[in-house]
């Protein structure tokens, strides 16, 4: 088969044929139609993640069964098929809890411990593999159908985790990203009321064409009192921050008002500052959110079928054109999601 291969961190991608994927037992292969791109997967490209390489990267797929190791009793060849990032037990606490993410016997990611999607095939383990509804129209909406396993589906989780609701103000940082959007629109779905944070003003447009009131960057001299006028004088509710950097999550900390809640994902990992006294009157939360579970991630397959919310990819290439594609990434110049045609 054809895949991108990534042989070293920061190394550019090489075209190879490789040997197909052999099903062992427990697990099934299927063909790969298309790939999202995110930054998730760039921290690996860009070596701040370390995998052992050569690795075939991603892992927000939609691709068809072709062959199957095993019993199986819900999936069968030809099945349209998504695939749940993270390499769980299904059997240990939390995964019985439907807190997967939180599993004891985490195995690692599609695309890090075991290779991914920027390929012809994918061989997974079986319950890896997340059926694809049949009133979705995956063959016109390739990469819609691929990224809604990620790009929807975290924002629904985060929605959950940060118990928001209607009466919520809330703020997005990076709210132009691939997550960013459709938090916004996930937010907009429910009647929350949002505003997009974000360095690139360029972006600005289409965060509030896709739910947010407004929108503006972190930088500017005004965004406390632009904050105040949104909030009538009392502060955001719920600040989701998908940059996660030390001076977005403690700018984040600064703008919550009384019970508010700061949502981490991902990011740097480098401590940061808050003030002990604000989180005490206020009653604060620091909230960190992973990924989502498989029923969340079904219920997000749901919401698009349902037409409730379309994802929102703006880039779309093949295997010639991976390079640029990350380097937009990289940059921060992809609004929305991107991804790869197989």
């Amino acid at each position: 088969m054809k895949a991108l291969l990534l042989n070293g961190p920061n190394k550019p991608f090489s075209i190879e044929t490789v040997n197909d994927p052999s099903p062992a037992k427990g697990y099934a292969v299927a063909r790969v139609l298309a790939c999202g791109s995110g930054l998730t997967i760039q921290h690996v490209k860009a070596g701040r993640i370390i995998v052992d390489y050569p690795k075939i990267i991603g892992h927000e797929i939609i691709g068809e069964i072709v062959e199957i190791n095993g019993k199986s009793n819900e999936y069968k060849v030809g099945d349209p098929v998504t695939a749940f990032f993270y390499l769980t037990c299904g059997q240990c606490r939390w995964c019985n809890i439907d807190r997967e993410t939180l599993c004891d016997n985490f195995k690692g990611y599609i695309g890090r411990e075991i290779d991914g999607g920027y390929a012809e095939y994918i061989k997974l383990p079986i319950e890896n593999f997340i059926k694809i509804p049949e009133s979705i129209n995956y063959k016109n909406n390739l990469l819609e159908t691929a990224v809604v396993c990620d790009a929807v589906a975290t924002p629904l989780k985060v929605l959950k985790k940060a118990r928001i609701s209607s009466f919520d103000k809330v703020g997005v940082m990076g709210a132009g990203g691939g997550l960013g959007i459709h938090m916004l629109k996930m937010l907009k779905l429910n009647n929350i009321s949002s505003i997009g944070i974000d360095t690139k003003t360029e972006k600005f447009d289409i965060c509030n064409q896709n739910g947010a009131e407004f929108s503006i960057s972190p930088m500017e001299n005004d965004l406390n009192n632009k904050i105040d006028d949104f909030t009538e004088g009392n502060d955001l509710d719920v600040v989701i921050d998908f940059v996660s950097s030390k001076a977005s999550l403690e700018l984040g900390a600064s703008i919550l008002g009384k019970g508010g809640r700061l949502v981490t994902l991902g990011g740097s990992g480098k401590q940061f500052l808050a003030n002990s006294a604000d989180m005490l009157v206020k009653e604060l939360e620091l909230i960190g959110s992973r990924y989502c579970t498989k029923q969340e991630l079904k219920d997000s397959l749901d919401l698009y079928a349902r037409g409730l919310i379309k994802p929102l990819v703006s880039y779309k290439t093949d295997f010639n054109g991976a390079e640029d594609l990350h380097h937009k990434i990289e940059t921060g110049d992809v609004t929305g999601r991107a991804g790869i045609l197989i």
